[in-house]
């Protein structure tokens, strides 16, 4: 069975999640950044290692998406 470890993030983003997955195959917030991750970590493997450049723009996103400050 996999392990599991706690990932904050603000109350306003959460609530900004949760009207984002209302009607979509997300059941909740936890469920949508395990998806996220998951797909910028394979996408990545799959093109080797990160390179500066693509590091800064995953961080500009999640900064976007307010999962940064």
């Amino acid at each position: 069975m996999a392990e599991y470890t706690t990932v904050s993030i603000p109350k306003d983003l959460a609530e900004r999640v949760e009207g984002t997955i209302e009607g979509t195959s997300f059941s909740s917030t936890s469920d949508l950044v395990r998806f996220l991750l998951r797909s910028i970590v394979v996408q990545h493997q799959r093109e080797g290692e990160l390179t500066e450049a693509e590091f800064q723009d995953i961080a500009d996103q999640l900064r976007d998406l307010g999962y940064l400050e």
